[in-house]
């Protein structure tokens, strides 16, 4: 399965593998006035996963 570049560094970001000079791509595809769309997606996404998750944890936890 093939990963586009920003999935490949957001996933090393958020693993705690992210080397300087992939950061320092991270960075630069993020911009400093306006995001990269592609980027956007992949953090969207992201965090929306985070965000079911929690509330999956949640309702497991007040069934208890």
């Amino acid at each position: 399965m093939e990963t586009n570049r920003p999935d490949y560094l957001i996933g090393r970001l958020m693993r705690n593998e992210i080397s300087q000079v992939e950061l320092e791509e991270f960075l630069a595809g993020i911009g400093e006035n306006e995001m990269s769309p592609a980027y956007s997606e992949v953090l969207e996404r992201y965090f929306m996963q985070l965000l079911s998750e929690n509330e999956h944890a949640k309702s497991v936890q007040q069934e208890k």
